[in-house]
């Protein structure tokens, strides 16, 4: 059964961490197929888990970048990469979490997180006007 209470935390904190712009193009493209996914990633990751207060904004994204990469999900990572911007993470903070990934999960995985996280800051500094983390 649908949360509402859970959906509107959970798109608060999406907004809060992902930004707008990313979050109203993700919604522009949900579909009667994946609108239940959608409903379910924003009620449970976002309105349970990074809703929560047991750690900050900041430790999630470490925790998230590390868990990304550990597990090869690499698509996600310029993303979260970017979000940092918005939860608190800085650069210092990603390669901790990336070299905890090459001791415990493999030098390769770590090695190709690094890479994206280096695209992404090259884009963020070229951007005129932002504020790169």
């Amino acid at each position: 059964m649908p949360d509402p209470d859970r959906y509107d935390s959970g798109m608060a904190v999406r907004r809060r961490v992902l930004g707008d712009a990313h979050v109203d193009r993700a919604t522009a493209a949900i579909t009667d197929f994946d609108a239940p996914f959608q409903r379910f990633i924003t009620e449970g990751a976002w309105g349970s888990v990074w809703a929560g207060d047991g750690i900050t904004l900041r430790e999630r994204s470490m925790l998230t970048l590390a868990l990304l990469a550990a597990t090869g999900n690499f698509d996600e990572i310029p993303m979260h990469v970017r979000a940092t911007q918005r939860t608190g993470a800085s650069r210092t903070d990603i390669i901790e979490a990336f070299l905890h990934v090459a001791v415990y999960a493999g030098v390769p995985r770590a090695n190709h997180a690094i890479r994206l996280a280096k695209e992404v800051f090259a884009e963020l500094d070229a951007a005129p006007g932002k504020d790169a983390t």
